[in-house]
């Protein structure tokens, strides 16, 4: 995956994502600010366990790949960068900074993080924290930094998303038809009407508890999440 071919391919389907009028103009990779600031995260990710081994790198280039003369520019900074973490959160202010008018971009660089930090089949939670600050610093929603997270390292088992099988920042009333519908194919009178034993009556019941569960659960720590004052 080319990460910088990617964005040029979000800004040929969305012209108004390149000419953002509040971003600087032209293409992401072709910034140098936003080389530099996401070449230095993705080094001082590789260091947040305490380790910053090769195959990180080559992850790094797999998925934010540099293209003919830069490339040599690139491994020379992200050598430096890597030495230690320090300095991580103002990259990522600058970036969050630069192009605080395209979240889809900074996402973007979030997913590609989450990628180098798996690079070596396990997240530590050093690395866990420093994706969450990055995260913060980036004025991502809590949710959709958990999308983030399940997609590459999967849902926990009594994730309420998991439940009702919904994205963990889909819009409210997607979550609420999610549940409704999961309700209405599980509902315990449904089971009745097929005339299956008392066993399975009293399993759809526990799954339609489950939902409900699941749905509260969901519902609550949106509010928590909620700006003070929105309704």
């Amino acid at each position: 995956m080319s990460f910088w071919r990617n964005i040029a391919g979000l800004a040929v389907r969305r012209p108004d994502f390149a000419d953002c009028p509040d971003c600087p103009p032209g293409l992401p990779g072709e910034d140098p600010a936003f080389s530099t600031a996401v070449t230095a995260l993705g080094a001082k990710l590789a260091k947040a366990d305490g380790r910053a081994h090769d195959l990180e790198f080559e992850t790094f280039s797999e998925v934010f790949q540099t293209e003919g003369r830069s490339a040599r520019d690139v491994r020379r900074l992200y050598e430096l960068a890597r030495q230690t973490t320090r300095g991580f959160e103002s990259y990522a202010r600058r970036l969050a900074k630069r192009y605080r008018s395209c979240p889809q971009l900074l996402e973007d660089v979030m997913d590609g993080l989450f990628h180098i930090a798996t690079a070596d089949g396990a997240v530590t939670a050093d690395e866990m924290a420093y994706l969450e600050r990055v995260s913060d610093l980036f004025a991502m929603s809590p949710l959709t930094f958990r999308r983030l997270k399940a997609t590459h390292l999967g849902l926990a088992a009594d994730d309420p998303y998991a439940v009702l099988e919904t994205p963990h920042d889909a819009p409210d009333e997607e979550l609420r038809q999610a549940w409704k519908r999961a309700l209405v194919e599980t509902h315990p009178d449904r089971v009745r009407a097929r005339g299956l034993p008392a066993e399975f009556i009293a399993l759809a019941e526990t799954k339609a508890a489950a939902i409900n569960a699941a749905f509260d659960a969901a519902m609550r720590e949106r509010r928590a999440l909620a700006p003070a004052g929105a309704a």
